[in-house]
């Protein structure tokens, strides 16, 4: 037997041939399945409590104890079933342990969903003999199977996930492939097992070989229902935009006032600090910053009753608020290089000093498309330049706050001075908000706005949009 690995897990779900798949292997010299060992109801199978001297109160305060009583019984190999509602402890452990064989076993999931529905109705799980098969015909719930295919899905790509950053690869079987001995042999010599067999074992029979037609009530309705159902992802938004991190130095709090402000850049950042400052009635250099993740957690344990909150840009607005703050201006030092390669190598048009009377409303709108179009490939990995945070996608600039600490508010820039009112007022405080923000152009977003400058924004940060709902900002 190889030495590659020191166990095995299959994962699987229910109705999906799992009980099959574990006879099978069971017929292997050196190879045992103990089966749902770590299912919280039960140790192994239905109504077993206790396992090897395992018992369930055990096994709940450390579930690598029945893990390593399993090895120590098998001759050979031991592994066990693993369904996405299983152990999480059990989980994280197998999927960081490259000695861990991994078996995925997939069904179609309205297979699977039509004949667990079957099975609950008639109370049987598992056939022997044909003798004693029930049937019945299930009504399908559209809401039901959805839940069941999100939480599927989820959990396949998690798996995929773990294996694919962890450098690990998995044997693959699907449902329609395991009554064909060849894979099972392929599967054993993947465990290690060089003797193969003729033919698989029979002890589980299939319980509801017909038509799903013959098995479903609402069969049309279910076809209907099914039709939305997004097989391919169509709808799915590409995202290949690199994650961000936290960004907790960047966080400002107030000195008297519990609030915490998570910037996302190219934001009323300035307004925000000037509101924030007014309500401790300070200069907003007195505002405490520059946070360690540390500090941070003592700063929140100092304030109870703290909020936390961000403030999202119409991306239109933000976008031109980033290309005349950091692009056009050449006091932003660290993007002089930045813009030395969008004037060379993606034709901008903007001037190589601080823009001057020469310079026009056409050629600042010409650039400002142009520089659109640039964030849209770089934002999609397709540019040699950095995803810098003044255009980075808000979502994924919120996503990154997640690693550490969630807004537990995200206003929005149009309406900002009531809901800063609003917010002041939730921790007992009050400022007006002076929504002035610094002009840093010698043109606004109004002067050139149209619908190709619309387009060319969502292009860019169509995630954005969907996330968040934005409306074209002419009518904002």
């Amino acid at each position: 037997m190889s030495h590659q690995y020191d166990y095995f897990v299959i994962f699987a779900e229910m109705r999906t041939g799992s009980n099959f798949l574990e006879e099978n292997i069971n017929s292997y010299p050196r190879l045992t399945c103990w089966g749902e060992a770590f299912n919280p109801a039960f140790i192994g199978k239905s109504k077993q409590k206790e396992m090897l001297g395992v018992s369930l109160i055990m096994r709940e305060a450390d579930p690598t104890l029945l893990l390593h009583k399993m090895r120590d019984a098998t001759e050979g190999l031991a592994g066990f079933r693993f369904f996405h509602d299983h152990d999480p402890r059990i989980l994280a452990h197998v999927l960081k342990d490259p000695k861990c064989a991994k078996i995925i076993l997939t069904r179609n999931p309205l297979d699977s969903y039509v004949s667990r529905k079957i099975a609950d109705k008639t109370g049987q799980w598992r056939l022997g003999d044909l003798k004693d098969a029930k049937s019945a015909k299930i009504v399908f719930d559209k809401r039901e199977f959805a839940g069941l295919l999100d939480e599927l899905k989820g959990f396949q790509l998690s798996l995929q996930r773990a294996l694919q950053t962890s450098g690990q690869t998995a044997f693959y079987i699907n449902y329609d492939d395991i009554q064909d001995i060849e894979v099972f042999n392929g599967l054993a010599r993947f465990l290690g097992v060089t003797e193969e067999r003729g033919k698989t074992t029979q002890k589980t029979k299939v319980q509801n070989p017909s038509r799903l037609e013959d098995k479903v009530v609402n069969y049309a309705e279910m076809v209907a229902n099914l039709s939305s159902v997004d097989h391919f992802n169509l709808s799915n938004t590409p995202n290949f935009e690199p994650r961000r991190g936290p960004g907790v130095p960047t966080y400002l709090a107030g000195q008297s006032a519990p609030l915490l402000y998570m910037p996302v850049r190219s934001g009323p950042e300035q307004t925000v600090q000037a509101w924030l400052a007014g309500l401790d009635k300070a200069d907003p250099a007195a505002l405490t910053k520059e946070f360690t993740q540390k500090t941070l957690r003592q700063w929140k344990r100092q304030n109870k009753g703290h909020r936390s909150f961000t403030v999202i840009t119409h991306p239109a607005l933000r976008l031109h608020r980033t290309f005349c703050r950091y692009i056009l201006n050449i006091s932003a030092l660290t993007y002089v290089e930045i813009r030395e390669v969008l004037r060379d190598i993606y034709k901008l048009p903007i001037p190589v000093d601080q823009p001057d009377a020469s310079y026009g409303r056409d050629q600042h709108r010409e650039a400002f498309l142009k520089f659109a179009d640039f964030v849209k490939g770089n934002l999609n990995g397709q540019t040699s330049i950095r995803v810098d945070g003044t255009w980075a996608s808000q979502s994924e600039v919120i996503k990154g706050f997640a690693d550490f600490s969630l807004p537990d508010v995200i206003l929005r820039e149009e309406s900002l001075a009531g809901d800063l009112d609003h917010l002041g007022a939730s921790v007992g405080m009050s400022a007006l908000a002076a929504l002035e923000e610094q002009n840093d152009s010698p043109y606004t977003l109004a002067d050139i706005y149209d619908e190709e400058v619309e387009d060319a924004v969502r292009a860019a940060y169509q995630r954005d949009y969907m996330m968040f709902g934005f409306k074209p900002w002419s009518q904002t």
